[in-house]
């Protein structure tokens, strides 16, 4: 009731004087992937929530994280959240209203930013425009959504072509693809985005959100043949709107086509930034190739006043530390994420190196359970705040990755200097320390060893450069082009007379003259 109360205040226009606050620089970001309803409890249901989350900012600030990327709140009957009942309402396992806006200020209050989840390409038979319009052509929403058929008692498939999604609890859950052609939801999103900008309507923007991450965005939605050119009729007005809203937010967009670098979303969509899918998959690759190939496409050719995330992990994807168990790998993998360019993105508990890699279960979404189990807080495996939602629900539960004493867990690792989450703190301290490295502009340096890749980053007068052994045995590269080092910033060998000879795996980073 409340959030529908604030929400006819938006919707009735009251006029506020606007303050647009500038947009500060995306240098020194560092976003913070999380997937909520496994993070934290703090009121003992096993479900993560949002007062969790409040509570654990300060681990956030601990770690060096500058921004949130939330998955989506609203209620639904899947326990991710996405295909939502309601846009309207907080999912009631996460909190209530007054306790998201409070989050929203204490990020805020922390010196960072929150980015919120949306995908609302899609509802479930719960939803009231489903509930009005499915057999019922006179309904005021009859125009909301796709039919197979003139009377509309059938609503549309959704993507792959399914009606129906099979819930880990048992719930069987049927969903429809709602008509983006529509003027009338395109007129619903800009009320609905613009209420989560600016809550209160006082123009602050302090209990509203610094942006957005649209899942699933696509020109055209699921091949379907009256959702085409959907950048021009729906994407780029929906994003003009907002930021007359509020100019400093931050839009950004997951391309359905991992191989996509986003370039079109860019231009024709108006979006802020793209996920760099294929640059995540040369620093998997451990080839120098195709890191010097990807990181020019993703990075080089980025259009000015855009960026491209830089990732390792998300909810959809099996975990690092699943993929490359040589936690020396990871070590590497982390460093190029952090120090390549664009704006690096941590997935919960990729600082730990959990675990997980998705599964086939049978027509579940259990099957992702694996990589979005609970953060790992203790060394014994459970404790205050563990949320293990997913307890005892499933055979996702008899493979659980979450163990007592395997060395992966925040208290085990904490106190451990060596560790991985010391070894993210320490790469972010200097990342953050460094214009260079935290905003500078990535350019390939030359060497001669298929095994070394080596680049430089420059941000105003200064100029670093990246030395990476991509093997497990000791390399020793020339540069090409002579450079002269100020000082060392990180690893422990040096640079003499434009040689170099490397530990395995080994990092090192200079600042040059």
């Amino acid at each position: 009731m409340i959030i529908r109360l604030l929400y006819l205040v938006f919707l009735l226009g009251v006029t506020t004087t606007s303050i647009a606050q500038p947009k500060t620089p995306a240098t020194g970001e560092i976003m913070y992937h999380v997937f909520q309803r496994s993070f934290y409890d703090s009121n003992g249901d096993s479900h993560g929530d949002l007062n969790g989350l409040r509570q654990k900012l300060g681990y956030l600030k601990e770690l060096g994280v500058t921004s949130i990327l939330l998955l989506p709140l609203y209620e639904a009957d899947c326990y991710h959240n996405y295909f939502a009942n309601d846009f309207e309402s907080i999912d009631p396992e996460f909190g209530t209203l007054n306790e998201y806006l409070s989050l929203v200020r204490a990020i805020h209050a922390q010196g960072m930013k929150v980015y919120m989840d949306m995908e609302t390409q899609y509802v479930t038979e719960k939803h009231a425009w489903w509930q009005s319009a499915v057999g019922n052509r006179d309904s005021p929403f009859s125009d909301y959504l796709l039919f197979d058929d003139s009377a509309h008692n059938t609503p549309a498939t959704m993507i792959f072509g399914l009606r129906v999604l099979n819930g880990y609890d048992g719930r069987v859950i049927k969903v429809t693809t709602v008509n983006l052609k529509s003027k009338q939801v395109l007129d619903y999103n800009r009320r609905l985005f613009g209420f989560f900008l600016d809550p209160n309507q006082d123009g602050r923007f302090d209990d509203g959100v610094d942006g957005f991450r649209l899942d699933h965005a696509m020109d055209r939605l699921d091949d379907k043949p009256t959702l085409i050119d959907l950048f021009a009729s729906f994407w780029k007005p929906l994003v003009d709107d907002l930021k007359k809203i509020n100019p400093g937010i931050t839009i950004i967009a997951e391309q359905a086509d991992w191989t996509d670098y986003g370039f079109d979303y860019f231009h024709r969509a108006g979006v802020d930034r793209m996920f760099g899918f294929e640059l995540r998959q040369a620093i998997l690759s451990f080839d120098k190739s195709q890191l010097i190939h990807k990181a020019d496409t993703t990075l080089r050719l980025c259009p000015p006043g855009k960026q491209q995330i830089v990732f390792l992990e998300n909810h959809d994807i099996d975990r690092l530390a699943s993929t490359i168990e040589d936690r020396s790998k990871q070590k590497v993998a982390a460093a190029l994420m952090f120090y390549m360019g664009g704006v690096p993105a941590i997935y919960y508990g990729q600082e730990i190196g959990m675990q997980g890699k998705n599964k086939s279960f049978g027509n579940t979404d259990g099957n992702n359970i694996p990589v979005r189990e609970a953060f790992d807080w203790y060394r014994s495996g459970e404790g205050l705040g563990t949320a293990m939602w997913y307890k005892r629900s499933g055979p996702w539960w008899d493979e659980v990755n979450n163990k007592a004493n395997d060395g992966i867990s925040l208290e085990e690792e904490r106190a451990d200097s060596g560790s991985l989450f010391n070894y993210y703190r320490t790469l972010i301290q200097v990342r953050q320390a460094h214009p260079a490295l935290s905003g500078g502009q990535y350019s390939h340096a030359l060497n001669d060893n298929e095994r070394v890749f080596s680049f430089t980053r420059a941000h105003g007068p200064q100029r670093v450069l990246v030395i990476v052994n991509l093997s497990n045995e000791e390399q020793t590269a020339s540069l090409l082009d002579p450079v002269q080092v100020q000082r060392s910033l990180f690893g422990s060998s040096r640079l003499k007379n434009n040689r170099i000879r490397l530990l395995p795996y080994e990092v090192t980073v200079f600042e040059l003259k």
